[in-house]
């Protein structure tokens, strides 16, 4: 009996390529629905969000946890790489090869014993997270929704020196996310500031801003409570609506004026490009 041959047998290495000043990407999907935990503490409940047709679950282990907003920084990585290679009229491929430290300085980290450490740490959530979504699927003939059910990446593997230190990192990316940004129309590039935004509401919410405002010169809105929905935070919806007034205060977007507005006894989020795209003050952070 011949020997069936496993998935990394019939992809081809894709070597990172130097990122210079390669542009951020991510993908419409994740900054359009609530995939990631925002909490830096672990989180298990599953995030479950259903309108508009589209339905999706996310679920973690008690180990991991499920991945939270800055493990996404690998995902932006990996997509930035992949539109960079097709860019340069290079094949891209759902196998990547990197070394952690290349990893690290794109997402604007350190490169210390700790920040290797929380890196490892986001693979093993990326990969124990487990996704079920009609996003993106046909509907049946019969009518019935396909859901497709995957992990952000199928494997990794480390290749670590006598002394411990790594040599590089390998990583097998998820069928459903390197379709989607194969697919330019599904990218978006984001704000070089964006990874100096420490806060978890911070982050989701310029990626929604980005994803719904674009630069459309008349803006957007969102009424508060279909934000709450959309976040899939375990904040209460009161305490929610704080943060995102604090950030409207302050702020906080690259690239957009966020302003509260309130009618009918609804309040709104509201958001218009800013034309001075005031740089953000770049802060600390780390994988949580």
């Amino acid at each position: 009996m011949s020997k069936r041959p496993n998935e990394r047998e019939q992809l081809s290495l894709f070597r990172a390529l130097p990122a210079g000043d390669m542009a951020l990407r991510d993908a419409q999907d994740l900054m359009a629905y609530p995939f990631f935990s925002l909490a830096k503490s672990p989180r298990i409940v599953p995030i479950r969000f259903e309108a508009g047709g589209i339905s999706l679950t996310v679920e973690g282990v008690p180990e991991h946890g499920i991945a939270t907003i800055w493990d996404a920084d690998v995902l932006i990585w990996a997509a930035s790489q992949i539109i960079q290679a097709k860019k340069e009229g290079i094949a891209p491929s759902r196998l990547m090869v990197a070394t952690p430290y290349e990893i690290l300085r794109f997402a604007q980290r350190g490169t210390g014993r700790s920040d290797y450490l929380a890196l490892r740490a986001a693979l093993d959530r990326l990969q124990s997270t487990t996704v079920a979504t009609t996003l993106r699927q046909r509907a049946r003939p019969n009518g019935s929704k396909r859901i497709h059910r995957f992990s952000w990446i199928n494997e990794w593997k480390e290749y670590v020196q006598p002394g411990g230190r790594s040599d590089g990192i390998e990583l097998i990316l998820a069928d459903w996310f390197f379709t989607g940004v194969m697919e330019e129309g599904l990218v978006l590039t984001l704000d070089p500031t964006y990874f100096g935004l420490s806060g978890g509401i911070e982050r989701w919410l310029y990626r929604l801003v980005r994803k719904h405002g674009g630069r459309q010169q008349a803006g957007w809105r969102f009424d508060m409570r279909h934000l709450h929905l959309k976040s899939g935070s375990l904040q209460r919806p009161s305490d929610f609506a704080i943060q995102v007034r604090q950030l409207a205060r302050r702020q906080a977007l690259p690239g957009y004026w966020l302003s509260i507005e309130r009618r009918g006894g609804i309040e709104w989020l509201a958001f218009l490009p800013d034309p001075d795209n005031r740089p953000s003050e770049r802060l600390v952070h780390r994988f949580c």
